[in-house]
């Protein structure tokens, strides 16, 4: 998922090509996956981000630019995607092959969601603006998805590499450190 516009990353260039690191995020997002067991990588562009759309080396599904559910909602609508579909957010530059890895080892059927305790977040040092009550623990989303058919299942992790999101420039300075 490559296309949002990043506003609260309040830079010039696109959010997925936001360097950290030196490497623009969204490489090393496809660098994880080529990294991983994934078979097929097909980004999630938008009007949002010509220059990325542009700058991928992969196939992508052009949505709409509407937002991360309704952008998802049209990539899954594609006939190039079959579910189970890994989804992941072009902002976790700490990703890498192993925790992707060990999200398909996780997932068994249905629809898996990755989350991280919101304390974890804070702890890092990163925003975690979207959080809601999972029982009677305090979660954040990870931009890591398995959709599938029938049930969900979320898998709680304290795994850094999926805990930081770049969604500021402070974030970007907190996924430096763990480079």
């Amino acid at each position: 998922m490559c296309g949002g516009r990043g506003t609260r990353l309040d830079t010039e260039v696109e959010k997925p090509l936001f360097r950290v690191g030196g490497v623009p995020m969204v490489d090393r997002v496809v660098g994880a996956l080529e990294d991983s067991g994934v078979k097929r990588i097909i980004a999630a562009t938008s009007p949002n981000a010509p220059e990325t759309k542009s700058h991928l080396d992969v196939a992508c599904i052009e949505t709409p630019g509407e937002g991360y559910v309704a952008d998802l909602d049209a990539a899954l609508a594609d006939d190039r995607l079959s579910r189970p579909v890994l989804t992941v957010a072009a902002d976790l530059p700490l990703l890498d092959g192993e925790i992707v890895d060990r999200v398909l080892d996780e997932h068994s059927g249905g629809s898996l969601s990755v989350l991280v305790p919101a304390s974890l977040k804070r702890e890092l040092g990163v925003s975690d603006d979207t959080t809601f009550e999972d029982g009677d623990r305090e979660v954040a989303p990870t931009g890591v998805n398995v959709v599938g058919d029938g049930s969900d299942d979320a898998w709680l992790t304290r795994d850094r590499r999926v805990a930081v999101n770049v969604n500021t420039l402070a974030d970007a300075h907190v996924a430096e450190q763990w480079l």
